[in-house]
């Protein structure tokens, strides 16, 4: 009886460990801008790229990727936690192909977002040319792997958005195109059902896993402050309350998709409180500089203006928040996907 029992709790011991097994998110799938560009943009002719040092000094190797930062990007850390590779590729990437794309592949474009008019501002991919590439993508991979298996991965991977930051600060509060048409709340609208339809093609391609990313606390970023010069260079409090009131729009659009949509687990991923306590209280993440960011004079440069020729650069980018006036360090977006990963994607672990 004894050996019947040790038998017996074996086998459940085995099933246990098939079904974390088969449980397992398989690939991770990312469409969005500059937050989660691994480097496409290098490929397509815009001046919104980050393909030259300093960028990518503390990746492995020191090399620039084409990522805004000084290493990894959020999705790299979330591939990472889920027990996938350490960095996710960029779609366009030539030295890549469907066997690195099976277990992960970003289509992120820098400076893109819900609202084709933003990626036009600079020449970059818009967010129904990233669907078009995830088709192409789900193409080769069911060559790849044969059509049963590419949907399992497929059904099984999580699919990551995370964009909408440019669709306020690099359009809306920069031309006057969208704000002479819309209010700022129509035009929180206007996104929220592009989100909303983009969420239910990715549905309709198979995908059953999707967290939806909310805004960081965007008056807060250094070129916003530098620009507040009559708020004495503090966050410009109407642009957080901007994102505050999105993100509401967020979830709400979160809730009511899961109802619609049969099988659908979308979850609502937001930065904006980690992102904001890390800004007002830096000392408790090990932070020195919260207003300026490390590279160049630290308030206007990304991009091309943030070059290593410049003296002011910072030697140290873990005592920053900020890398450059629009992105956080390697080391702020490893604290916000941790976050992220233990308070809201865990349930996919």
């Amino acid at each position: 009886m004894a050996n019947l029992h040790i038998s017996w709790l074996l086998l459940a011991q085995c099933l246990l460990l098939v079904t974390r097994i088969t449980a397992k998110v398989p690939a991770v799938v990312v469409f969005g801008d500059s937050s989660v560009d691994a480097g496409n943009n290098n490929q397509i002719p815009t001046i919104a790229r980050s393909n030259f040092q300093p960028y990518g000094r503390d990746f492995s190797g020191g090399k620039p990727t084409g990522r805004f930062s000084n290493g990894r990007v959020p999705t790299d850390f979330i591939s990472q936690a889920l027990g996938l590779r350490p960095f996710i590729p960029a779609y366009l990437d030539p030295s890549h192909s469907i066997s690195d794309f099976a277990i992960g592949v970003t289509f992120a474009s820098a400076g893109t977002g819900y609202d084709t008019a933003t990626s036009d501002v600079l020449s970059v991919i818009p967010l129904w040319k990233q669907l078009e590439y995830y088709k192409e993508y789900q193409n080769k991979l069911r060559l790849y792997l044969g059509g049963n298996k590419a949907n399992e991965t497929i059904n099984g991977a999580l699919h990551i958005m995370s964009l909408g930051t440019n669709d306020f600060l690099e359009n809306y509060y920069s031309y006057p195109g969208r704000s002479s048409q819309y209010s700022i709340q129509q035009y929180q609208y206007l996104l929220i059902g592009i989100a909303g339809n983009f969420i239910k093609q990715l549905y309709h391609l198979g995908a059953r896993k999707i967290s939806l990313g909310g805004l960081p606390p965007m008056g807060c970023l250094p070129l916003e402050r530098t620009t507040n010069i009559m708020g004495g260079n503090d966050c410009i409090e109407d642009y957080n309350n901007v994102a505050l009131e999105f993100n509401g729009k967020l979830n709400g659009l979160t809730t009511n998709l899961n109802k619609e949509l049969p099988g659908l687990k979308l979850v609502f991923s937001n930065p904006y409180y980690i992102f904001l306590q890390m800004i007002r209280r830096p000392s408790l993440y090990g932070f020195e500089v919260t207003s300026v960011a490390c590279c160049a004079t630290g308030m206007f440069e990304m991009g091309y203006a943030c070059n290593r020729n410049n003296m002011l650069t910072c030697t140290d980018a873990s005592k920053y928040i900020f890398w450059d006036s629009f992105h956080p360090t390697e080391k702020a977006n490893h604290i916000i996907s941790d976050y992220v990963v233990k308070n809201v994607l865990a349930q996919f672990l």
